[in-house]
């Protein structure tokens, strides 16, 4: 690792982290963009994903010993703050910027990226779909870590896990959680219990849904989370084998989708000892 000193806001080493807020609405040829140090600390886990890294003086000396592992691919930029934050123009990244390469989209089919866990005796799946909020996002891949969720698998009109924003709100953990990104929901859903022997459930308030503590648990399971505003839709729920809900009280009607899928998971991690 060469670190190399961005000493003027022109320089094209630099382009990359140039204007983050106008590329995230733009796009990024292939790359994502992650910020603030826990966020790239996850990251370096898989340094092959790495395209280059944007530091303070102080970060750098800070993270000098981790940084010395990455190999010369990996383009190491220092600057001051000032600078970082014109080339950047915005003050959040608290001094680490990474650019990521994404995976190709032939590599986020269900089969492609989730195809290792098809025979595990022990199986927790989230499904998402319609969820466009990237805060949501975020927070359903932080509590997937945090109870042991095994994949997430996004219809196609989920909002990207990784937008800068969603990322730093998962903690990184959109960058450590396995997700496949469905081209047909149907037919994936009809795949993940015709040929993997998943249980799927639908996370749903409606008058045929089973109160979650009475829901039996099974070694394979899929939960099915619908948007914060719509919920599942009916070829949805009409797939699943079945729906369970959490029983509001009073005149609350639901609670938020990314809560909710916490409650879910802790429930349904309760006593599970064993993960594929």
């Amino acid at each position: 690792m060469k670190p190399e000193r961005i000493t003027s806001l022109g320089d094209p080493r630099a382009d990359v982290f140039r204007n983050v807020r106008d590329a995230d609405l733009r796009g990024r040829d292939g790359f994502f963009m992650a910020e603030s140090e826990m966020v790239r600390r996850r990251l370096l886990r898989t340094p092959e994903r790495l395209h280059a890294i944007l530091l303070s003086e102080e970060r750098f000396e800070k993270l000098r010993e981790d940084l010395a592992a990455l190999s010369d691919e990996v383009r190491v930029l220092v600057a001051e703050s000032s600078l970082i934050h014109e080339i950047a123009a915005f003050h959040v990244h608290r001094g680490v910027l990474a650019a990521g390469y994404r995976l190709p989209r032939e590599r986020l089919s269900l089969p492609a990226a989730l195809g290792h866990l098809r025979d595990c005796p022990a199986l927790n799946i989230v499904l998402a779909e319609g969820w466009t909020n990237v805060d949501n996002m975020g927070s359903l891949f932080r509590n997937a870590a945090a109870f042991g969720v095994d994949a997430i698998v996004l219809d196609p009109t989920c909002c990207d896990p990784l937008y800068r924003k969603s990322i730093r709100v998962s903690m990184g953990h959109a960058l450590s959680i396995p997700y496949a990104v469905s081209e047909d929901w149907l037919a994936d859903l009809r795949r993940l219990k015709e040929e993997w022997g998943v249980t799927l459930v639908g996370a749903e308030c409606h008058p045929k849904a089973v109160p979650l503590w009475n829901f039996p648990r099974a070694d394979r399971v899929a939960i099915v989370f619908g948007s914060e505003a719509a919920g599942l839709s009916q070829d949805t729920m009409r797939a699943c084998d079945a729906l369970v809900e959490i029983p509001m009280a009073g005149d609350v009607s639901s609670i938020n989708v990314a809560t909710s899928a916490a409650v879910f998971l802790y429930e349904l991690s309760r006593g599970r000892s064993e993960k594929c």
